[in-house]
């Protein structure tokens, strides 16, 4: 199971938070090539329509742009090639399960460091509506005013 972490995330997909109702959040290694782990130090990624695939019982983060080290030499990395995940293999075979049969699926949410390595917050999810949207920015709107007027009101 997903451990949540306080560790400081590099980069965040906030639209996955927008487009998406996150039930379950996960945590899970990914292969990177030496220039990749620079780029995403630099914070040089963009989640832009990323989502983890399945592939031979195996899963896949698909689209994720890390891009070319500045630095680097002509074996710097493709930037939107897939990407391995690493999680224990109970973990896979429950997540392809859920991802097959309710109609679920798996986003990156964060990208951050854990002793050294590279890791992906991952969000088992299910796509919002649009009415969903707009309810959501709704709910976000009158929390924030309230907590304005909260803090006015302390203030005097």
């Amino acid at each position: 199971m997903a451990k949540h972490t306080n560790q400081q995330p590099v980069m965040v997909n906030r639209k996955a938070y927008h487009d998406y109702e996150i039930l379950e959040k996960f945590e899970a290694g990914f292969v990177l090539a030496g220039t990749e782990v620079k780029s995403i130090r630099a914070g040089r990624v963009s989640f832009r329509d990323s989502y983890v695939k399945v592939i031979n019982a195996e899963l896949w983060l698909v689209s994720l742009h890390i891009s070319e080290y500045d630095h680097g030499s002509a074996w710097n990395h493709d930037p939107d090639r897939p990407r391995k995940l690493l999680l224990h293999h109970r973990e896979i075979r429950r997540l392809i399960g859920k991802i097959e049969e309710q109609g679920l699926t798996l986003v990156p949410l964060s990208i951050y460091f854990k002793k050294g390595y590279a890791k992906v917050e991952l969000g088992l999810a299910r796509g919002r509506k649009l009415f969903d949207k707009r309810h959501e920015i709704a709910k976000r709107d009158v929390n924030r005013d309230v907590q304005r007027e909260l803090k006015n009101k302390l203030r005097l």
